[in-house]
């Protein structure tokens, strides 16, 4: 049986509309969207409806990182002894506490209206180093919390730049290609058709020789697998690169892939403004994450070149020292504007910002993790975040405003609602 939903305001795409009815079916998918001319099972009253907010990059397990790592005794810190870290915390993981870290990040994703998440998994083995037994924590964990996961499972061979891995990351290893396409096809059968998928990754350049990399992304468009990877965070990895192959990694990939809508860049922090241009003009998305990129001094991407070549921006909480899809899309624009001294960078046609941030929080990482959401519209997943019209963080708002007023002047308390696959939960109750 159809559920009708009639908020007062809902986004239909450009704008919010009031007089607008959703239909979700029993399934969980959208088959409507229309006129409200029928009674609604659900009214929600005071309330504007959203795509639910897709985060197309994390790391769950880091979630037990926060507060850590953030001490200098021996002056400044960068990525890379952050990094250092990052396998201590490794080194304490078991099942259990990977479960219990992953319930939380994604029980709070789900309280920022996030309603699906691209989990970039490479924390597969239990401290033997043998086994993938932890790959299948992190799907229960999404299921337990109800949570749409894109499993992006990584490949991890190397340790740097054509070097061994180290004792620290041989939790991370896949020891051949072939090994890791036996993994994915055992992972294919434990997933839960209606919320999770899978994609293929590899970590970085840092993590496999270019000849893998190859075969894996080849092998990724065969199947029709999304494909990421982490490129050219640091200036060191670029270096290594340049030193291995006499190319940076962006490059590299341009002329080696076939580089479509399919393959999603993390970062490109230090990416060369034509190189970056080219793999926008060939489909490519790029992920950014604000957030954590502030947070390990990684830089700040050419986001008006991107933007220039009507390039797509996603966005992911990485590290998830901080999980708010609300201050991503804030500093998305924010440290634009630091940087380069002009305001409204995110902007379009008509000189508004709030349109473009909200597709860099919704379609653009449905399109990045190949799942059917981020949008309002039929055939799409029933993935949604109400927005309580009656927050006081959002007094005075008008309905061309809200978007705006919620963006750049709004936390997760103006949230009220979110809903994935037509299963609602009230945001003011904590996440079972």
């Amino acid at each position: 049986m159809s559920e009708i939903l009639a908020p007062e305001l809902t986004w239909t795409g450009q704008r919010f509309e009031s007089d607008v009815a959703v239909e979700v079916d029993d399934r969980g998918r959208i088959v409507g969207v229309g006129p409200r001319d029928m009674r609604p099972v659900r009214p929600l009253e005071n309330r504007a409806l959203l795509p639910g907010f897709v985060n197309a990059h994390s790391h769950a397990f880091q979630r037990a990182l926060r507060g850590r790592g953030e001490r200098f005794p021996s002056g400044e810190g960068s990525f890379w002894t952050w990094r250092e870290a990052m396998y201590e915390l490794v080194g304490s993981m078991d099942a259990d506490r990977l479960f219990d870290h992953c319930r939380q990040a994604f029980g709070e994703m789900l309280r920022a209206g996030i309603t699906s998440v691209g989990e970039f998994h490479y924390l597969h083995h239990e401290a033997s180093g043998r086994g993938y037994a932890l790959d299948q924590v992190v799907l229960e964990a999404a299921r337990e919390v109800g949570i749409r996961l894109a499993l992006l499972n990584t490949y991890y061979r190397t340790g740097g730049v054509q070097r061994p891995v180290t004792p620290a990351q041989k939790r991370f290893e896949t020891v051949s290609p072939e090994a890791y396409w036996e993994r994915m096809d055992a992972l294919q059968g434990s997933l839960d058709p209606d919320s999770q998928s899978l994609g293929a990754v590899v970590h970085s350049i840092r993590a496999a020789d270019l000849d893998e990399i190859r075969a894996l992304h080849a092998e990724a468009r065969a199947r029709g697998l999304v494909f990421h990877m982490h490129v050219e965070e640091q200036q060191q990895e670029v270096l290594d690169c340049k030193q291995a192959y006499g190319k940076a990694p962006m490059a590299l990939f341009l002329e080696q892939l076939e580089i479509d809508e399919g393959f999603t860049a993390v970062h490109c922090t230090f990416t060369d403004k034509e190189d970056l241009a080219a793999f926008v003009s060939r489909g490519g998305i790029v992920c950014l994450c604000p957030l954590t990129e502030a947070n390990l001094a990684d830089g700040v991407a050419d986001l008006p070149r991107i933007l220039a070549g009507r390039g797509r921006v996603s966005l992911g909480t990485d590290s998830n020292a901080r999980i708010s899809m609300l201050e991503e899309v804030r500093w998305l624009e924010y440290v634009q504007r630091l940087r380069r001294g002009k305001r409204g960078v995110v902007r379009d046609a008509q000189g508004r910002i709030g349109p473009n941030l909200l597709r860099c929080a919704t379609e653009h990482g449905a399109r990045s993790l190949g799942i059917e959401a981020g949008a309002i519209s039929p055939g799409a997943w029933a993935d949604f975040v109400t927005i309580d019209l009656e927050s006081p963080q959002l007094e005075g708002f008008h309905s061309d405003t809200l978007l705006e007023s919620l963006f750049l002047g709004a936390g997760r308390e103006s949230l009220a609602e979110v809903c994935v696959g037509g299963r609602w939960r009230d945001l003011r109750e904590p996440v079972s």
